[in-house]
């Protein structure tokens, strides 16, 4: 959900963003909220579970291809840093917050070093994203720089090392690891992302039938991995079909992942406090949905807005203006 490489070459414009990226990451993001509305997640099971298949992997493998390691060192240093202190800053509330609130990761006796744990090793809500992100990538980076090997023996070394960190040191999950190697792999194999992932709307009918078979619905098997592509493509469809004020607002959101991952987890605790006004009215919890994910969206870039104005987001992102 980070900006590491943003740039694609394009006709009459050779540092151009990738917007197709932008959209990709709005639509995940926007999943990722809505599943982590209990509401939502319990009432319906098998709509999350076909999400909760293809919407982080999604994020890893561009995570992956972003990844620029042709960086310097203390420029990428410098990167990930700003991304620990906040996820430090957020996983730390979680945690607390864990503690306090009769929630599904109910966290008991909470003492200095399980909040040390939980942030170095094994963190709660959906900040794992950003602890497996500064691994995966930090890892990637010192291999990328190895001197004088060739692009095959690099990668197995990063699939050794990602191994190690799964199953020796339990810190991060393989099947994820996995997925950001793969964006890794497509980036320097030289293939443009948007020859990768082409639209169709064909992807329909095969992630329609995968959908359909319970066992496929996990990202580590087969059909996990071809519904993870198939959703992607299946966003691109939907891009070439937006215009105007939706298109702005899907690339604003996806230009901000960051933000919407750091502060949504308040919003969708909030959330619980409106509920049973809104499911009196629409018992499916559709119009709840609608409101909460709005309310989730408004809130967090009113947050990063605030912080950019106070002139917070120096301190906390390591930028003078965080929203982009």
């Amino acid at each position: 959900m980070t900006e590491q490489h943003n740039a694609a070459t394009a006709p009459g414009d050779s540092r151009r963003r990738i917007v197709e990226i932008d959209f990709i990451k709005a639509i995940m993001i926007l999943l990722m909220i809505a599943f982590h509305i209990v509401f939502i997640g319990d009432t319906y099971p098998y709509a999350k579970k076909i999400v909760y298949t293809f919407h982080m992997p999604a994020f890893l493998i561009i995570s992956g291809y972003m990844l620029n390691t042709g960086r310097s060192v203390r420029s990428y240093l410098l990167t990930l840093l700003w991304i620990f202190i906040p996820y430090t800053v957020m996983e730390s509330g979680y945690t607390f917050m864990a503690s306090l609130l009769p929630i599904r990761e109910h966290v008991d006796n909470l003492t200095v070093g399980l909040l040390v744990e939980k942030i170095l090793l094994h963190p709660l809500g959906p900040y794992w994203y950003l602890h497996t992100l500064m691994l995966c990538g930090l890892i990637c980076f010192f291999v990328f720089r190895l001197p004088r090997i060739t692009l095959l023996p690099r990668l197995v070394i990063l699939a050794l090392c990602y191994a190690f960190l799964s199953r020796c040191l339990h810190v991060v999950s393989l099947p994820c690891a996995f997925y950001f190697m793969a964006g890794v792999v497509l980036r320097h194999s030289g293939t443009p992302f948007l020859s990768f992932f082409r639209p169709s709307l064909l992807s329909a009918v095969p992630f329609v039938l995968i959908a359909c078979m319970p066992a496929c619905l996990d990202k580590s098997t087969p059909g996990g991995i071809a519904m993870v592509y198939l959703a992607m493509s299946l966003c691109l469809v939907l891009f070439g079909y937006c215009r105007g004020t939706v298109l702005r607002l899907m690339l604003f959101i996806g230009r901000n992942t960051l933000v919407l991952l750091l502060f949504s987890p308040v919003f969708t605790v909030l959330a619980k406090i409106y509920q049973p006004v809104l499911l009196r009215v629409e018992p499916t919890g559709m119009l709840f949905l609608a409101v909460s994910l709005a309310f989730a969206v408004a809130g967090c870039f009113f947050i990063a807005a605030i912080m950019d104005r106070l002139g917070i987001s120096k301190c906390f992102f390591g930028k003078e203006q965080n929203l982009k």
